[in-house]
């Protein structure tokens, strides 16, 4: 694979780079960078989580990048996931690996690595707390208050002690992994600004390459994001076909209006790279069959009146429910898996 051809795969995972010049480099020096993201075990995992990350892997393994994920047991504890109980926690991270197993991210070759925190740190914490010291001491406090967006909270919350100490340990979780490109959604964005802050300050010329990947909006109108706390706001990995149609069907999908639209963003970011296209099902008297191999073509379309939700809704609905079933498969034959899903719905979501 030529460079230019590697350049654009990675490029693709994010929706912003910081810096493309210093990502090209890092493609032309070093046959294998280290990319990274990291999740909280916090509860059931919606799609975003489960396809989107498989695809953005699945593409930075095929370019010959090798992938950290990070298991953030102990940030979930600190940031009262699961009410802070760590076993819980732990149950959560085991049926997340379990779904990215199942849904079809290329784990052979030894490319992916699951990592959980407690234990990497445990393991190393003589080179993992002098690192999250230095960079606190090298922070006023108002500047890793402004880091709190990472932990799904914001500016006037009242944070806890622990939730001042989270931004500096996910600080130094990037140079404790070796990480050159910080793979993580837009609402990590200042956390890795922040990393990028601190070569500044210790004089460390090669800084970590930010690839920040979009946020799926959640499926009811207003929603920028989805929320784990209303089940209505996004499809699980595990729902079943009934659930996914229903959802759905109820989802915001205002006619002839691309921007902004939960249904259209599932299958620009979703249906179109799983598929490699979006195939619409209608009779003859109402249009017939339509394939659409690229999300400008459909937008057109939509923005038109040519496509309309009724159209595009049982479309979608019938694209998910493809991708889902392999997921509901290994969590209905395999015991392990069932049961651990059982254990993560009896769970009480806790913000």
């Amino acid at each position: 694979m030529s460079l230019e051809e590697r350049f654009r795969i990675v490029r693709s995972v994010g929706e912003e780079c910081i810096q493309e010049d210093e990502l090209l480099n890092l493609l032309e020096k070093k046959p294998q960078p280290v990319c990274y993201d990291g999740f909280e075990p916090s509860g059931r995992m919606h799609i975003a989580q489960g396809v989107m990350k498989a695809i953005n892997v699945n593409k930075l393994t095929s370019a010959g990048c090798k992938v950290k994920i990070w298991i953030a047991d102990w940030f979930a504890q600190l940031n009262n996931k699961m009410g802070g109980d760590l076993k819980k926690i732990k149950v959560v991270g085991e049926y997340l690996i379990e779904i990215w197993k199942a849904v079809g991210m290329n784990l052979e070759g030894g490319q992916v690595e699951f990592l959980w925190s407690s234990d990497e740190i445990n393991s190393r914490a003589n080179e993992y707390w002098p690192l999250v010291m230095d960079i606190a001491r090298r922070n006023k406090l108002p500047r890793i208050v402004r880091c709190c967006q990472i932990m799904g909270r914001n500016e006037q919350d009242e944070l806890t002690a622990a939730q001042i100490f989270y931004p500096c340990m996910q600080c130094a979780d990037i140079f404790f992994l070796k990480a050159d490109i910080c793979q993580l959604g837009m609402d990590q964005r200042k956390v890795n600004v922040l990393a990028r802050e601190y070569c500044d300050d210790i004089k460390r010329k090669n800084k970590p390459i930010i690839l920040s990947h979009h946020m799926l909006p959640g499926l009811q109108q207003g929603q920028e994001k989805m929320s784990k706390s209303d089940p209505s706001s996004s499809i699980y990995m595990e729902d079943e076909e009934a659930e996914v149609n229903l959802k759905i069907r109820k989802a915001y999908c205002p006619p002839q209006v691309a921007a902004g639209n939960p249904c259209l963003e599932y299958i620009k970011y979703v249906i179109l790279p799983w598929f490699n296209e979006f195939k619409v099902e209608r009779s003859p008297q109402n249009g017939g069959d339509k394939i659409y191999k690229t999300f400008e073509e459909l937008a057109v379309d939509y923005e038109s009146g040519e496509l309309h939700p009724g159209d595009v809704k049982p479309a979608l609905a019938k694209s998910l429910n493809k991708i889902l079933q392999p997921v509901r498969d290994h969590f209905k034959n395999d015991a392990n898996a069932r049961e651990l899903l059982r254990r993560v719905k009896s769970y009480k979501v806790t913000k």
